[in-house]
């Protein structure tokens, strides 16, 4: 379960269903789906039926939050993370749903860590004013919204933590594949772990693992 930490935080059970998710996402954004609900693609069904209405309006409800991160955990394949993602950085901006990613990299289940490391990358999608009509519907939009870099700091010390003490290998190379190989992408503060990360990499039995503990050793040789 993950915890409230003030606003940003997202609060989902383990044991959701794609399914489960979809169908809150459209329920609250008072669309018909009782012909979707049937059949082994119905998540998908729901997921294209509620893709055009979150795009296309100017403002979203705050109660569609925590649900569209819930969707884009969820969301099994990684392309379609963006369909959740993209219209919640739009509308709630990009530092509450990172936050929110590291929220559910921090303290959710596997399952959820691994949806949310498909997420992170949709997470820094560029923004654009001609694209969307919720990037300032008032016409102004506050850059404290999308202000980030603390939170993609926190990103990398959650990882490499995650890395430093799981006992499950498939969490371990996910965190650790997505990470950055260049350094100079890590604060100085990070250094540190960082280095005992790809010590501990460059003997892993685990040829993944191994790859990504040389390449980091290499760029820092460099």
């Amino acid at each position: 379960m993950i915890g409230e930490q003030g606003t940003a935080s997202v609060q989902a059970p383990v044991e959701r269903s794609f399914l489960t998710c979809t169908t809150e996402v459209a329920l609250l954004l008072e669309l018909d789906i009782s012909t979707l609900l049937s059949g082994p693609r119905a998540a998908r069904h729901v997921a294209a039926a509620v893709r055009r209405p979150l795009l296309e309006r100017p403002t979203l409800a705050e109660s569609l939050f925590r649900p569209l991160l819930a969707a884009a955990v969820y969301e099994p394949d990684p392309s379609f993370c963006r369909w959740f993602i993209e219209p919640a950085l739009y509308a709630f901006g990009r530092r509450r749903v990172c936050q929110a990613l590291v929220d559910y990299l921090r303290e959710g289940s596997d399952a959820e860590r691994a949806g949310a490391i498909r997420s992170w990358y949709w997470a820094h999608l560029p923004l654009r004013a001609s694209r969307r009509p919720a990037y300032a519907p008032t016409g102004i939009r506050d850059p404290a919204l999308d202000e980030s870099r603390d939170i993609v700091d926190a990103w990398l010390e959650t990882s490499l933590r995650i890395f430093e003490h799981s006992d499950d290998l498939k969490t371990r190379r996910r965190v650790l594949l997505q990470l950055p190989a260049s350094p100079t992408a890590y604060p100085p503060h990070l250094r540190g772990l960082l280095d005992e990360n790809v010590a501990v990499a460059q003997v892993h039995e685990d040829q993944h693992i191994r790859h990504w503990g040389d390449a980091v050793a290499g760029r820092r040789a460099d």
